[in-house]
């Protein structure tokens, strides 16, 4: 039987060479569509699929390849004698090398308002038939979905033949890359179908980093990106300046970014270990950087900031005074620039969209030893028709605006958390504790600035009196808290004793 190749690509990256090296090697050429026409321009010798067929393409390009001529080509095992002798009573010939890439379906569905009729026309059916035929049979065929493997066959076929555990491994290529390509469809119809959560959760990535470690040196780790870009994500920012982001750089700054969001006045958060320790927010981006720093200068110190703002010189200025790891923001003047770029290792992260909310089917995910937790991202900070006033003085309207910025970033901080502020600004945050009294008195006692008149905010209900009565004691004037203890009036009784008001959101902002 004569030595055959099937080719069949949407992406044509390299085909031509391939080809033509192929049929030095004494291969048949066999294509279809546009890879026949790309090959005939290139004076490739190259015959139709259909002359192999015995049938004409038809239904628009729908029907080519799936017949029997073709996957019992493929499907054949040349050590099996009935297998060959069927193929030689039907005049069947074997095909030896398959290259298939897919209808572009996930460029397709990327383009903007694109009709669901224009989405299943892209949808690949004899491609991925192909591809798994050869894949099934890899003792006898070589087949590559991916035009980087193409070098690697040539070599060894300038060698004799291709080794068997290179096709071994373009068999596991090929079942990855159907899987990627099957996820995106079943993505994007579920989307259409305002599926939640399915009975089988699937997901496609694409590898956006190898790092040179993990959480720790020992850890090896590598950072994917969903297969369609999430606007606003980490994952679509432009480094300008620095070294490479880090295992441990990219889930800080994703926190900083999660916390970010909840504002649209000029805001910088700052992040350490996962946890805000800056949050301010002003008329400026750079007052709201000197806010945020002063909040807690030491804990800023080989952390992240995230800015909501363009930075200018004036805020790079301050900047450039401490050690920052990186300072991600929509963009960055030329001062700026000119002025944190003297700084060889700090990252300089531009990120358009910064503030985009988290859009519809993105999800919450954390992995756990033999499963995965996955739910709806907590968008909502305080539902103003749940608002309870629950003590005989009532807050005014700077208390509540400032418990409502408390809040937002106690609800990105980890649990048990308190958060203290004032004038829109973080004074202290207690954060990871085992117990509400001890965030309590740790964001009381880390807050620099005198807590006279601050607010206070918790992510979970108080579950004794004795949160109120430190934060009397650190001189606190207002707490918003969810409510809902079956002691919930204790803590009111104190409050009410105290001189201190208090509204419940009938919210939890549990951060695990």
């Amino acid at each position: 039987m004569k030595k055959r190749a099937l080719l069949s690509v949407s992406d044509k990256t390299g085909i031509v060479d391939f080809a033509s090296r192929l049929v030095d090697f004494g291969y048949e050429i066999v294509s279809t569509g546009g890879t026949l026409k790309v090959l005939k321009e290139a004076s490739i010798p190259a015959i139709d699929i259909s002359s192999i067929t015995g049938f004409p393409e038809c239904l628009d390009g729908r029907v080519k390849t799936l017949h029997p001529n073709v996957h019992a080509g493929l499907l054949a095992m040349r050590s099996n004698k009935e297998h060959m002798d069927f193929l030689e009573k039907m005049n069947i010939n074997t095909i030896d090398i398959v290259v298939v890439n897919l209808y572009p379906f996930k460029a397709t569905v990327s383009k903007p308002n694109v009709d669901l009729q224009t989405a299943i026309e892209n949808i690949d059916i004899g491609g991925p038939t192909m591809l798994r035929s050869a894949a099934k049979n890899y003792q006898d065929v070589a087949v590559l979905v991916d035009p980087a493997d193409y070098s690697k066959v040539l070599a060894e076929l300038e060698q004799g033949e291709i080794k068997k555990e290179t096709k071994f491994y373009l068999m596991y290529k090929v079942y990855q890359h159907t899987s990627y390509y099957d996820t995106l469809i079943a993505n994007y119809l579920r989307q259409k179908l305002d599926i939640e959560f399915p009975e089988q959760f699937t997901m496609a990535f694409d590898k956006a980093q190898d790092m040179r470690y993990g959480e720790n040196p020992h850890q090896n780790a590598v950072f994917y990106k969903e297969a369609f870009d999430v606007k606003g994500s980490l994952a679509t920012a432009v480094q300008l300046h620095g070294k490479e982001l880090s295992y441990n750089n990219i889930n800080d700054t994703n926190g900083a970014l999660d916390l970010l969001r909840e504002f649209d006045e000029p805001t910088i958060v700052a992040v350490k270990h996962a946890n805000p320790c800056g949050v301010a927010t002003a008329s400026t981006i750079s007052e709201a950087f000197y806010k945020a720093n002063a909040a807690d200068p030491t804990s800023i110190f080989g952390g992240i900031v995230a800015s909501n703002r363009t930075i200018d010189k004036a805020t790079a200025e301050q900047i450039h005074k401490i050690f920052i790891e990186i300072v991600v923001a929509p963009d960055f003047d030329q001062d700026a620039l000119d002025i944190l770029t003297q700084k060889p290792n700090i990252r300089l992260l531009k990120l358009d969209g910064i503030a985009s909310p988290v859009p519809q089917g993105c999800y919450d995910m954390k992995k756990v030893l033999g499963g995965l937790l996955v739910q709806e991202y907590d968008t909502m900070v305080v539902d103003q028709d749940k608002i309870e006033y629950v003590t005989d003085l009532k807050p005014t309207q700077e208390q509540m605006e400032d418990m409502i910025f408390a809040m937002k970033v106690v609800k990105h901080t980890k649990s048990n958390a308190i958060v203290v502020a004032k004038d829109k600004t973080i004074l202290g945050i207690g954060c990871g504790q085992v117990n509400r009294i001890r965030a309590t008195k740790q964001a009381i006692e880390h807050s620099l600035s005198d807590t006279t008149g601050a607010v206070l905010a918790s992510d979970a209900f108080f579950p004794f009196d004795d949160c109120v009565r430190a934060a009397h004691e650190g001189k606190i004037a207002a707490i918003m808290q969810p409510g809902g203890s079956i002691k919930d009036q204790l803590s009111i009784d104190a409050c009410n004793e105290l001189g201190i008001s208090m509204v419940f959101t009938g919210n939890r902002h549990f951060k695990h």
